[in-house]
């Protein structure tokens, strides 16, 4: 059993990298195996849209990083992908890496249709896995950049792990790295954790 993180933060030690880890050391105490990957170390170009995957099944736009990612979120159980707000949503390198990754995992599955026939969709490539999305902001814009990472799990054919709150962190209050001060986001976090670990669990019985 294995969840990956990922964390979109262009920060080094971001606030948004805190949370993330707080969730996996949760996961670790509970007997799940955890990786972190930051997409501040990675170049993963935006989709163009081209289509290519629908024939070769996978991405054919220049090597980057995107396919060492995408792998290890099909290898994976779970998923954490915790981004920080930027004007009310998430940073490029997250979007530039779930679109490229939800228009592949579904046309993996998939074939594409004729304009006069409807889809019969035969799920996404991440069909099962468990997921949750984590924000950070020093204020507001969480619940667009929430939203934005939670439709896309759900399209995606995810099983969303929830907690007694929304999965956000109030922290960097002039540009600070001060996540480790919002203990009610951390118990959030780990509730969360403890959620997506016991879930997990069941669907390996």
């Amino acid at each position: 059993m294995k969840v990956l993180g990922i964390t979109g933060s262009p920060r080094e030690k971001s606030n948004t990298e805190y949370f993330v880890r707080i969730a996996l050391g949760e996961l670790e105490a509970q007997g799940i195996t955890t990786e972190l990957i930051s997409l501040r170390e990675k170049k993963i170009q935006a989709c163009r849209g081209c289509y290519g995957c629908i024939e070769a099944k996978t991405c054919t736009l220049e090597k980057d990083d995107f396919d060492e990612v995408f792998d290890k979120m099909l290898e994976a159980d779970g998923l954490i992908i915790g981004a920080p707000v930027y004007n009310s949503s998430t940073p490029a390198g997250v979007k530039a890496l779930l679109d490229r990754a939800g228009f592949l995992s579904r046309w993996i599955r998939n074939e594409m249709k004729d304009n006069k026939e409807s889809y019969n969709w035969k799920g996404t490539a991440f069909s099962g896995k468990v997921a949750a999305p984590i924000t950070v902001a020093r204020r507001a814009g969480q619940n667009f950049a929430f939203a934005e990472l939670l439709l896309w799990l759900t399209v995606n054919d995810f099983i969303v792990a929830g907690s007694h709150y929304w999965n956000v962190g109030v922290a960097g209050k002039g540009g600070a790295v001060d996540a480790e001060n919002d203990s009610e986001g951390i118990g959030i976090m780990k509730h969360m954790a403890t959620n997506m670990a016991h879930i997990i669990k069941q669907l390996k019985k």
